[in-house]
C-alpha cells in the first residue's frame, strides 16, 4: 500500500476538519478550557497531546496482535502513561515555567479522551504507519482550536501574543478572557462557525 495512498491521506487530514476530536466529537474540552489563558501554553500542550497521540498510535498498532482483549485497556494506559512521563520530564527540563503553567494538566493527558478513543478505534485495528497518521492529525486537530482559542484570550486579554505586545500601550486589559468561562464561548463560537461553513454527514 503506497505510504500516501488515499486512506492514508484521509485517516491525517480528516481529523484536521471533518472529523476534528473537539469540533465534531466533542473531546478533550477539559484541557481546552483550562490551558488557553495564553498562548504559550496552548502551543506546548497541543505539540505534547501530538506527539504522545501519534507514537502511542504507532506502538499500540505494532503491539495489537499480541495484545489479550481483556488487558488491552490496561496496556493502552500503560504505554500512554510512559509516553506522558517523558513528555512532562522534558518540559521539566527545557520550558520549566511552561510547565509549570500547565501544572497538573501534562499528567492528565493520560486520560484524554483523544488519545484513548484514537486507540480503540484506529490503532488497534490498523497498520502503523495508518495509525501514525491518524495520530498525528487527531494531536494537529486537537492543538489547533488550542492555539486558535489561547490567541483570541491573550490578544484581547493582555493586547499580547507570546508575550509580544500588539495592541498600543494603554490597552485595558480585559480580564474576562482570562476566565474559564470564556474560553467556553470563544470555543462555542468556534464550533458554530465551523459547522456552519463544513456540512457533516449525519
Amino acid at each position: 500500500m503506497a505510504l500516501f495512498s488515499a486512506e492514508n491521506k484521509r485517516a491525517f487530514m480528516e481529523p484536521l476538519n471533518l472529523n476534528n476530536p473537539v469540533l465534531i466529537q466533542v473531546l478533550g474540552i477539559c484541557s481546552a478550557l483550562a490551558v488557553t489563558s495564553k498562548l504559550e501554553p496552548s502551543i506546548v500542550m497541543g505539540l505534547s497531546v501530538t506527539v504522545i497521540t501519534a507514537f502511542s498510535n504507532i506502538i499500540i498498532s505494532l503491539l495489537r496482535k499480541t495484545i489479550p482483549n481483556r488487558i488491552r485497556i490496561i496496556i493502552q494506559l500503560v504505554v500512554v502513561a510512559a509516553l506522558v512521563t517523558i513528555v512532562s520530564m522534558v518540559l521539566k527540563a527545557f520550558a520549566y515555567d511552561v510547565s509549570v503553567q500547565l501544572s497538573v494538566y501534562v499528567g492528565l493527558i493520560i486520560t484524554n479522551c483523544i488519545l484513548m478513543g484514537r486507540l480503540e478505534a484506529f490503532a488497534m485495528t490498523n497498520a502503523p504507519w495508518p495509525s501514525l497518521l491518524d495520530g498525528i492529525g487527531s494531536g494537529l486537530g486537537y492543538a489547533w482550536i488550542l492555539v486558535a482559542v489561547g490567541a483570541i484570550r491573550e490578544l484581547f486579554g493582555n493586547g499580547t501574543l507570546l508575550d509580544i505586545r500588539i495592541f498600543p500601550e494603554g490597552y485595558p486589559n480585559n480580564g474576562m478572557m482570562t476566565m474559564p468561562a470564556m474560553a467556553m464561548i470563544i470555543l462555542g463560537c468556534i464550533i458554530w462557525a465551523h459547522r456552519s461553513v463544513v456540512k457533516i454527514e449525519d
